[in-house]
C-alpha cells in the first residue's frame, strides 16, 4: 500500500491511499495516519485507488479520525469504489467519517 500526501488550499491535507488496506498493510497505514492526524485538522483521504478494505484497515481510519475530531477537526473519505463503499456502509464507519464521491462536496465538508 502506498500513501502520499499533498497540501491543498485552506489548510487541507489530502492523503492518497493506493492498494489493499488489509491485515498486511494496515499497521503501516495506521502508523502514518496517526502521524498525519497528530498535526492536521482537515484531512481528505482519497480512497479511489483502494482495491480492498478489511477490518484492520477500518481501524487504521477510525483511530486517526477520532483523534482529529477530538481536537475539533474533520476527516472525510473520498471516492471509494463500490466494494469499499459497501464495507464502509455495512460497518457503520460512514456514520463516523463522512464519505463523499464529489471533490467539491468533500472539500466543502472540511471548510
Amino acid at each position: 500500500m502506498a500513501i502520499t500526501t499533498e497540501e491543498l488550499e485552506g489548510g487541507i491535507t489530502k492523503v492518497v491511499l493506493d492498494g489493499r488496506l488489509d491485515i498486511e498493510n494496515a499497521p503501516a497505514v495506521d502508523s502514518q495516519m496517526k502521524t498525519i492526524a497528530g498535526g492536521r485538522n482537515s484531512v481528505l483521504v482519497d480512497m479511489s485507488n483502494v482495491s480492498f478494505l478489511g477490518s484492520m484497515g477500518l481501524r487504521a481510519l477510525v483511530g486517526p479520525a477520532l483523534a482529529i475530531r477530538g481536537r475539533g477537526g474533520k476527516m472525510v473519505l473520498f471516492a471509494p469504489n463500490e466494494m469499499v463503499a459497501k464495507v464502509l456502509k455495512i460497518s457503520g464507519i460512514e456514520t463516523m467519517i463522512p464519505v463523499h464521491h464529489e471533490m467539491n462536496t468533500a472539500l466543502a465538508a472540511l471548510l
